[in-house]
């Protein structure tokens, strides 16, 4: 079981500010041909000054956390910057540096070193083992160091430890963690076991010549120093630490590097990772950015941590004071202060191991679920009372103190959950309530329509069998229809009573005859002199029905129900309107057989829905 544990007490906040140092690299008389001098200086140990390129009477003023000038030596710059950090990873938190700076500024000397002058990287890593060694043993934990080395080279991940790798995957776990899946983690126990790791791994690392820098990097480096304290009493929990080491490659301006080639990507990478850098920067500064482009780059995804994140971070900026280098100062500058009002908040990674507990509960539940666990717990009594012990007094025994120091871990665990996990356990199990009760009387609602339905149902079948007398042999093969309508009672709505009308309401054009004045009989002979069976079975009251309805749709109908009718397009409804408006209403019907007797028997079918 993993927690989050926020940072506690008023000596450690639980928001920290990343802290940035600038470093200001000797002026080199070699590089500047023109002998103008340095563009920057150091005004104390805090704030420095630059030139105003708009204007070169005035200058440019910055305040950090610390300045470290030409001859700050590399133990002031561990000490004042980088040695606080340290003690927090042994409590369970991360911490990070990086060192950031045009290229040629000593970036990777700050972090690397040499053999006179070690660097950060080495510096912190003895510092750690330092820290470890003292610990006291009384306190009760057990410490593991473990590291990884790692670059970024053109956005791929490639692991420096182990050469023969291939571009490895960034992912993020369930507790919004960075890891590398396959990145190999080599435990060291001093530091001259770390020293024999490193010194070969850092050798891999991509480097060239420029025309700015004889050893330029070409990728960022990555070190990772992990720190796991376990205690060794129950409830045996576990805390991890995180320590990044990051060697960032510096911005190019390829004009003056006069890359080319391959150079030239390698150089496009950079910037284009350090731009990323910089939008990242700029979307936690503004407080409104809906999203914060980590996923942009591989670098920015692995200092996810470091910045905004969950790590004690510290950023070294290293400038140059030539005018060469003027502009590449000036931006590395503006970049460290807007990066100091970046805030993250820390907080312990532990995890806590309850197996003695989750053993006992499935003895418990495996000793009355069948004959064979019984078999099993007689054996095991059996073996225990040979030693002369039992596993109900080693697991339930309310007397012994490690059981007792493992309830007690347990309820102040118990205690120390957040309120908002409480909250939402508890609207979880509310919102799985209310699914249920929806879900019930769902269930009933279907079963009533279900009943409703089949009542309406015989209700309408009753209803329509009296409305037809059918017993010709023509009538009875179209029984599929009549059962189609019935169907159809049984789930007519009242609003879509009209409708079948206005869609059975239709006539051939040649079948409808309209004259001024004249009256037409009603019945209509059959053209072959036979007797017209099918309206001597329909009621005469239907038919007039039927007739009066057409009557009054052509006497009153609009020009979209007159379309409505079999046949009658948009110019035929004109012309029966204007005939309308010219001789008046219609005052009979007449038609064929075939094509009224479709309309009225489809008709007479819809009247006793009505």
């Amino acid at each position: 079981m993993a927690q989050r544990v926020a940072v506690p007490d008023g000596a450690n906040k639980k928001t920290s500010r990343v802290r940035v140092a600038v470093r200001l690299r000797p002026y080199m008389d070699n590089q500047d041909e023109k002998d103008e001098g340095p563009c920057v200086r150091g005004l104390d140990s805090q704030n420095l000054e630059i030139i105003n390129w708009r204007n070169a009477t005035e200058t440019v003023k910055y305040h950090f956390d610390a300045f470290h000038g030409e001859q700050t030596t590399q133990q002031e710059v561990f000490v004042s910057s980088v040695k606080p950090i340290l003690p927090h990873i042994l409590t369970g938190q991360n911490a990070s540096v990086f060192a950031y700076g045009p290229t040629g500024a000593g970036k990777t000397h700050t972090m690397m070193g040499s053999s006179d002058q070690p660097g950060v990287i080495p510096r912190a890593v003895s510092e750690v083992f330092k820290l470890v060694k003292a610990k006291d043993e009384d306190e009760g934990w057990d410490y593991s160091i473990g590291m990884s080395y790692l670059e970024i080279y053109n956005e791929k991940v490639l692991d420096l430890l182990s050469p023969s790798s291939q571009d490895l995957p960034i992912r993020e776990d369930k507790d919004k963690n960075i890891l590398i899946p396959g990145l190999t983690l080599t435990t060291i126990s001093s530091f001259s076991d770390f020293d024999k790791h490193f010194v070969p791994a850092s050798l891999n690392r991509t480097t060239a010549s420029t025309k700015l820098n004889q050893r330029s990097s070409r990728s960022h480096a990555v070190l990772l120093i992990k720190v796991v304290r376990t205690q060794r009493a129950l409830p045996h929990r576990q805390q991890t630490g995180k320590l990044y080491l990051i060697d960032l490659a510096g911005s190019e301006d390829n004009r003056r590097t006069g890359n080319q080639g391959i150079r030239l990507k390698e150089s496009g990478a950079i910037n284009l990772s350090l731009f990323t850098l910089s939008k990242v920067v700029d979307s936690l500064n503004s407080g409104t950015a809906v999203r914060v482009p980590y996923r942009d780059s591989k670098l920015t995804r692995l200092l996810q941590d470091s910045l905004g994140g969950s790590a004690h971070s510290v950023m070294i900026t290293n400038i140059a004071p030539e005018y060469k280098y003027y502009f590449d100062t000036f931006n590395a500058l503006n970049f460290a202060s807007k990066s100091k009002l970046i805030v993250n908040k820390p907080f312990t990674c532990e995890t806590v191991a309850v197996l003695p507990v989750k053993r006992a509960k499935e003895d418990h539940k495996a000793g009355g679920s069948g004959a064979e666990p019984q078999k099993k717990r007689h054996k095991d009594d059996r073996k225990t009372e040979q030693d002369g012990s039992s596993p109900s007094a080693h697991f339930y025994s309310p007397s012994e103190p490690s059981v007792m120091d493992r309830l007690v871990a347990l309820e102040k665990l118990m205690m120390n959950c957040q309120d908002k996990d409480k909250l939402s356990m508890l609207s979880v199990a509310q919102s799985r309530k209310e699914i249920q009760e929806l879900k019930e009387k769902q269930r009933e609602f279907e079963s009533k329509a279900m009943l409703f339905s089949r009542l309406a149902g015989e209700k309408s079948s009753a209803k329509q069998e009296p409305a037809f007398t059918n017993n010709s042999a023509p009538l009875q093969r179209k029984q599929s229809t009549a059962t189609n309508a019935k169907k159809q009672q049984a789930v007519v709505q009242p609003l879509q009573v009209f409708q079948p009308l206005q869609q059975l309401a239709v006539v051939k054009k040649q079948s409808v005859c309209v004259k001024k004045e004249r009256k037409i009989s009603d019945e209509v002979e059959p053209p072959d002199g036979k007797e017209n069976s099918w309206e001597s079975q329909l009621d005469t009251s239907v038919l007039e029905h039927s007739r009066q309805k057409i009557l009054h749709i052509l006497n009153t109908g609009s020009l979209k129900e007159l379309k409505g009718l079999q046949q009658i397009g948009d110019k035929k409804a004109k012309l029966i309107l204007g005939w309308r408006e010219i001789h008046g209403h219609f005052i009979n019907v007449s038609g064929e057989n075939v094509e009224l007797r479709s309309f009225i028997t489809q008709l007479s079918t819809t009247i006793p829905h009505l």
